[in-house]
């Protein structure tokens, strides 16, 4: 009786532990978190394995933060991509949703995507432009399987944490701890993790091709033979600032992304529609470098 008490005890505690580390957090927040628009996408990667508690090698703490970043599911990100430039929050998960103020002066002021719709504008010009309303409304274009596409998907995926994450953690690359640094007020630690345009983009199996090979593109537009993913990861394994350098034929490419606000009170409000202009579709193709 007493060894199948102790049997069972430690059935238990062995169930517990595996449902706490099965366990997501991040709940819905505003009704922006889930957009109704279309249909249910997945735009952030599955750990390749649970993190475990213990193991703070590089590639563990990696895989934590991976884990972290999708249970947080939503951040205010602040960018500069090439070019482009903006802040404003984002969702990755259950849905894709974002909402930025650019800063570049050939875009548009502001671009927002629920699901697979986005709007552009929310400016003086395009109501100039329009007649006097301020947003020019996308569908994403149709996909092979019948369902629409994420319209500015390359922007987003160059954007998502947790897409950096999973090409920090792919089969075959090396993470390596680069020490403690000081970050706003707080300490961060700084990880370095070699990699390539092309396992980058391989890593990102929940994405469709044309996706993938929109990303491949957008991060070597001129065959770069490196990336360089550097992160910063703050006290709970959260992803806080991402810089990505490519080198090749192109030259230096250089990308830098700030992540604050985790799983906050954020939303993503699409505009009224008799303030828009319906302008057929937008493709996933990459982002302009």
């Amino acid at each position: 009786m007493a060894v199948r008490q102790r049997l069972a005890a430690m059935t238990a505690a062995v169930l517990l532990a595996s449902g706490l580390t099965a366990c997501g957090g991040g709940g819905g927040g505003a009704a922006t978190a889930t957009p109704s628009t279309g249909t249910p996408t997945t735009s952030s990667a599955s750990p390749t394995g649970p993190a475990k508690p213990t193991d703070r090698s590089p590639h563990g703490v990696l895989l934590s933060a991976q884990l972290a970043m999708q249970t947080a599911r939503r951040a205010k990100v602040g960018y500069r991509l090439g070019a482009d430039a903006g802040t404003g929050p984002l969702f990755w998960q259950p849905k894709t949703a974002l909402q930025v103020k650019r800063s570049t002066p050939a875009e548009a002021e502001q671009l927002i995507v629920v699901d697979t719709v986005a709007y552009q504008g929310g400016d003086a010009a395009t109501a100039a432009r329009l007649g006097g309303k301020h947003w020019e409304r996308f569908s994403g274009a149709p996909s092979a399987d019948g369902h629409r596409e994420i319209p500015y998907a390359g922007l987003i995926d160059l954007l998502n944490p947790v897409e950096a994450l999973a090409a920090a953690t792919a089969d075959g690359v090396e993470a390596q701890f680069v020490g403690e640094e000081k970050f706003e007020d707080s300490t961060v630690e700084h990880y370095r993790v070699t990699t390539d345009a092309e396992r980058y983009a391989a890593a990102q199996v929940q994405l469709s091709q044309a996706r993938r090979d929109g990303l491949r593109t957008a991060l070597a537009p001129g065959g770069s033979v490196s990336l360089t993913l550097d992160l910063w990861l703050n006290d709970k394994d959260q992803l806080v600032r991402m810089q990505r350098t490519g080198t090749g034929e192109s030259g230096r490419a250089d990308d830098a992304v700030l992540y604050s606000d985790f799983a906050g009170t954020l939303s993503v409000q699409a505009p009224a529609e008799a303030d828009t202009v319906d302008a057929g579709t937008r493709s996933v193709s990459p982002l302009a470098r």
